[in-house]
């Protein structure tokens, strides 16, 4: 059975500054805070079965307002946190963000590779799923969380779509054997070329040819493809 993921990234927050709040403790504005109330009918009528956050005070206090009204409880996740980027909040941290993405095996010190980003979260996901196998989880969460999420599902993310994201933003999608599918959510273009999804397989931290397979199934059939040598699609049938 699969598991209804529903990331919901945080409100309007408090912009961070050297001297500020830090990552944990840093709130959301005032006008976060309406944001949060405002989501209420937007994510009730998903029928939540559970909702879980990052620790981080802004994810908490994006999901609270409907968690209370559905009688139910926010449960926080250390995992479920946003990306140890080790980047400090300084006017130029767009440049190391967009590095990290290009370079997703280099770690700050301090801090986690995107590769090791992916692990854990694809990791956390996994146990999320199982854990409320058939449900409906609400997650509070982060810009990076989310956008390397949506990567996994198969849609072509990177630092400027990132850059891009709305606060609050909710994606809704399906977490089956351990891979996120059916990802839905603002700035998503539904379908995709085959250069398209091989591109977007090449910006993982990993290779799955048996994913890349499977999402070529869904998005163009099953019908004989053909190739050359190289070519991950290239499979024999009886």
């Amino acid at each position: 059975m699969a598991t209804d993921l529903v990331l919901v990234r945080h409100a309007r927050s408090v912009v961070p500054t050297p001297d500020g709040p830090d990552e944990l403790t840093r709130p959301l504005t005032d006008e976060g805070l309406a944001q949060a109330r405002d989501l209420v009918d937007v994510l009730a009528v998903l029928r939540p079965t559970a909702f879980l956050s990052s620790p981080y005070l802004r994810a908490v206090q994006t999901v609270r307002p409907t968690a209370e009204a559905l009688g139910l409880t926010v449960d926080t996740w250390w995992d479920l946190r946003e990306w140890d980027s080790g980047i400090p909040p300084t006017s130029d941290y767009a440049r190391h963000f967009a590095h990290s993405w290009e370079n997703p095996d280099e770690a700050r010190p301090g801090g986690e590779s995107m590769a090791r980003f992916d692990a854990r979260l694809t990791r956390t996901l996994t146990e999320v799923a199982e854990e409320h196998d058939g449900g409906v989880v609400v997650i509070g969460t982060h810009g990076t969380f989310a956008a390397r999420t949506l990567l996994a599902a198969g849609h072509a993310v990177d630092w400027p779509f990132l850059k891009d994201m709305p606060m609050p933003a909710v994606y809704r999608l399906r977490w089956h054997n351990g891979r996120p599918t059916n990802a839905r959510g603002p700035g998503l273009r539904q379908g995709r070329t085959a250069e398209e999804l091989i591109e977007q397989h090449k910006r993982l931290s990993w290779v799955d040819h048996v994913q890349l397979r499977t999402e070529a199934d869904e998005s163009f059939g099953t019908e004989d493809r053909t190739g050359g040598d190289d070519d991950p699609w290239k499979r024999g049938r009886g």
